[in-house]
Formats: structure tokens, C-alpha cells, sequence
């Protein structure tokens, strides 16, 4: 298996699997009947089996007991709801990884050929740094002091598709899906987890392309949710209180409530930046693969300004942070922390760099346990192989977690 089979004995190797009979044992009874939970099982176990391509033709050729229509026939026709097993595998990690310290928003690509593939449309990809075929779609990770997990995924539909009826019904996209940006599809994750009653994270982190949107931290701030989010260099700011006052009434019309601020105006997070580039101080956050990681940042109070020539009041006074590294001629990243006013810059400064772990999910969900080699077309079927790579994945996790709780009892042992 993926991860596992590296130096195992033949007995450590038979007792992982036999861990792994437990674990499927445990997560597949939401699927109901024993049949698919039979292939269930058979198809975690093809995901979790070295093989470069995780899609159910290679699969099945891989697998001593594989059956290509059987595993097609599980993944991308079986009505399966995906729902309850996200709820589980969550409550499953709060169990192995108590203690969160984020929940991390971010979206991801999945290069595609064709035309038919639900959502796949000629669109920009962060993940591919350039437009192409692809679909697209929005993912929460929890992280914890040892790693971090994906608690779902959302699928981006472009209006193309959306206004597009027949096409969406040929590949089971449900009646009722109306266009929704990544941010919104964004909230219906976070509310989905909430709604499971899991308690609330200590924060919620997301970069520029989710940051930059006003009404995604609005609406963070109604779920009283702390955020370090990424924001673009033009954002305006309020440096200090405006203050200001709505005209007074007259008597005449509709009384307004629009801000007039007279000659003051709000001032970019980039102008804000240079204007008090003395003040950065270079911070060390973590440990990375190759050393110590330190910029220079520097951090204020400030008012948001959104709306502010249509006499919007200020937003909640919250910090901006900015990293300016030496060797730049100006500064690269600003962030908006709804964080307690009392934090240290190193606190600031660690909690906005958090999102590095969500890299490494992807890259192991994609690499190792090919979250995007599903070949089908379908909404369900994309949906259903998704599930069985997040419970890959969490699987591989607790492996992982009992090699390093064993090996730090027995320096000696080796992998379980």
C-alpha cells in the first residue's frame, strides 16, 4: 500500500492490513448493503496500492479481486449519499487529532480532455498557473499539530453550465444547482461542518481570491469565525477612525444613513505599507524543509473601506498584515486578520502562513491517491470517487500517526 508497504516485514505488513479490514469495517456502513460495501473496500484498496494512474480500469487490473464493471458500476452509478461519510470521517479525526488549529479554504484543478466531464470548461487554474481544460473545485482541510485532513469538496460549475439544462442533466447535476462563485461554495462547506456540530476552528484561513471578497469575510464575521485571509495590495484600509456622520434630516424624503467622511479617504494596504516601511521587523515562523522561514512584516489596527464613496461605514476594525522581504522593492503579500488585538507579530505573522499544509494535501491526495484521475463524466461519480480518496487519505493518516506514536516509545521499531 501507498506509504505503507516501504520496509514492512511480512507480519507488520499483515497487520496493517488487518487495520485497514477494521477501518473499512467502521467507515463503510453508510453505504448499507453488504455488496457495496464489499467494493468499497476493494476500491480503497486500489486507491491506497502503488500504481500511477487511480482510475478504475487501472485499478482493476491491479487488484487480485477487481472487477472493472463492478468497480464502475460502485463509484459511478451506485446511489450512494456522500454526505454522511464526510460527517464521519470528521468526527473520526477530532477523535485521532484533537486540538484543531485551522480550517483552511482553498481550490484546486483537475486537467481534463473533452468537453463532457461535468464543470469542465476552458478556465484559469491556480493549481496550473495558466487557463485550460479543467474542472475545478473548492475544498476545507482541517489542520492539527500533526497534519491536516479534507473535510469535502465542492465542485465549481461555470454559468455555461448552469445555463445550460440539458447538459447538466445528462450528467446527473441536480435540478435545483444554480451558479455559485468559489466563495459561495466556500460558506456552503464551512456551514455544512458547522452544521455536523463540530466545534468552531480557531480560525479560518483562505487566500487573496477569497480574502479579496468583501461579503466572504462578512459572512465569516456573522458566523463569528476568526480569519487570516490573503487581500491584493489596492484593498483601501481605514488607517485611523474616520469618523464622519450622516447628513442630518431635513424633513424632506427618505431620511439616508450614507456616511459622508469630508476630505478624508481611505488609503491602499500598498501605499499604507511603503509609508511605514522602517517599522517591518523580520520574523522566523517555522521550521520548513530546508531551514528556518523568515521575512520581514509588519503589522497595524485598521478599518476596512469597502463601499466607502457610496457612503459605507467602516468595516470591524481588525489587523492588516503585510510581508515586505529584503531583497523585494516592495512588499508581496497583505493579509486581513480578524484576530485578538493583543497577538504578537510572530502570532500574527505564523497563523497567516498557515495554509502550506493544504499543499501537501493536495499533493499526496493527488499523487499518491489520485484524487484527479477519475475518468467518468458524471456529477455522482465524481462526487463518489472523491469520498473514497478523502477516506484513503484519513486512513494513511492514522498509519502514520501510529508509526510516529510507536516510534516514539521504540526508536528501534520499525513501521507497524
Amino acid at each position: 500500500m501507498v506509504c505503507i508497504q516501504l520496509d514492512m516485514t511480512t507480519k507488520q505488513l499483515a497487520a496493517s492490513r488487518e487495520r485497514l479490514r477494521s477501518f473499512l469495517a467502521e467507515m463503510l456502513t453508510p453505504l448499507g448493503r453488504k455488496d457495496r460495501q464489499h467494493w468499497g473496500g476493494v476500491y480503497l484498496r486500489g486507491l491506497l496500492l502503488d500504481g500511477e494512474r487511480k482510475s478504475v480500469g487501472a485499478m482493476a487490473e491491479r487488484l487480485p479481486d477487481g472487477n472493472e464493471q463492478s468497480l464502475q458500476q460502485f463509484v459511478s452509478q451506485s446511489p450512494w449519499a456522500w454526505e454522511p461519510f464526510w460527517q464521519r470521517m470528521a468526527e473520526r479525526v477530532e477523535r485521532a487529532f484533537p486540538q484543531p488549529v485551522a480550517w483552511i479554504i482553498d481550490d484546486t484543478g483537475f486537467p481534463k480532455k473533452g468537453e463532457h466531464s461535468v464543470g469542465v470548461a476552458r478556465q484559469y487554474s491556480g493549481t496550473l498557473g495558466k487557463t485550460a481544460n479543467c474542472q475545478i473545485a473548492v475544498s476545507l482541510h482541517r489542520t492539527d499539530v500533526r497534519g491536516s485532513s479534507p473535510l469535502g469538496f465542492r465542485l465549481y460549475l461555470p454559468k455555461e453550465w448552469t445555463e445550460d439544462v440539458t447538459r447538466c442533466r445528462a450528467v446527473g447535476v441536480p435540478e435545483d444547482t444554480e451558479f455559485q462563485p468559489n466563495w459561495r461554495l466556500a460558506l456552503a462547506l464551512i456551514d455544512e461542518a458547522l452544521g455536523w456540530g463540530r466545534q468552531k476552528p480557531p480560525m479560518l484561513l483562505a487566500d487573496a481570491a477569497y480574502g479579496e471578497v468583501t461579503a466572504f469575510r462578512e459572512e465569516l464575521e456573522k458566523r463569528d469565525l476568526p480569519y487570516a485571509v490573503g487581500i491584493s495590495k489596492s484593498l483601501v484600509v481605514w488607517p485611523e477612525p474616520p469618523g464622519g456622520a450622516a447628513p442630518a434630516e431635513t424633513g424632506h424624503g427618505r431620511p439616508t444613513k450614507s456616511m459622508r467622511y469630508g476630505d478624508k479617504k481611505p488609503a491602499s494596504v500598498k501605499d499604507l505599507a511603503r509609508a511605514n516601511e522602517k517599522r517591518f521587523r523580520t520574523v522566523t515562523w517555522r521550521e520548513g524543509s530546508h531551514g528556518k522561514l523568515s521575512s520581514r512584516f509588519w503589522a497595524t489596527r485598521v478599518e476596512t473601506a469597502h463601499g466607502w464613496l457610496h457612503g459605507r461605514a467602516p468595516g470591524k476594525e481588525v489587523w492588516l498584515l503585510v510581508e515586505w522581504p529584503a531583497e523585494e522593492n516592495e512588499p508581496t503579500k497583505y493579509y486581513l486578520c480578524d484576530l485578538p488585538r493583543n497577538w504578537t507579530l510572530k502570532r500574527l505573522v505564523a497563523s497567516a502562513r498557515g495554509r502550506w499544509r493544504i499543499e501537501q494535501d493536495y499533493q499526496q491526495l493527488k499523487e499518491e491517491l489520485g484524487l484527479d484521475h477519475f475518468e467518468g463524466r458524471s456529477w455522482t461519480g465524481w462526487h463518489h470517487h472523491v469520498t473514497m480518496v478523502m477516506l484513503a487519505h484519513l486512513f494513511l493518516r492514522l498509519e502514520q500517526k501510529r508509526r510516529s506514536s510507536k516510534s516514539a516509545v521504540d526508536p528501534a521499531a520499525g513501521a507497524p
